[in-house]
C-alpha cells in the first residue's frame, strides 16, 4: 500500500524538484531537460540517488548536470490546536 503524501510529510520528508539534463544519444551535441517533482529525505536524498543510479545503468543518455531544489513544506511551527470550527454561511 502506498504511502499518503501527507504521512511522507509529516516523517520529515519533503518536496524536491529536479532539473536534469542529458544528452540525446542520436544527437550528442543536444541538450534535453527533464524535470519531475518526488518527495525525498535531506540531506541525503536516497530516492534521488536511486533514480540517477537508475538513470547511469538503464538510459542511454548521458548526464550532463543535475539540479534541484527541496523544501519541508510541513515543520513543527505550522502546527497548533484548533479549539473549535466556525461555520461561515
Amino acid at each position: 500500500m502506498a504511502r499518503s503524501d501527507f504521512l511522507m510529510q509529516l516523517e520529515g520528508y519533503g518536496l524536491s524538484t529536479i532539473e536534469i539534463h542529458y544528452y540525446l544519444p542520436d544527437y550528442p551535441k543536444l541538450l534535453q531537460l527533464f524535470a519531475f517533482q518526488q518527495y525525498d529525505l535531506a540531506p541525503r536524498f536516497p530516492a534521488l540517488k536511486s533514480f540517477l543510479d537508475y538513470w547511469s545503468r538503464e538510459i542511454e543518455g548521458p548526464l550532463h548536470s543535475v539540479r534541484m531544489a527541496h523544501q519541508h513544506l510541513i515543520g513543527p511551527s505550522e502546527w497548533r490546536a484548533v479549539d473549535g470550527v466556525i461555520a461561515i454561511q
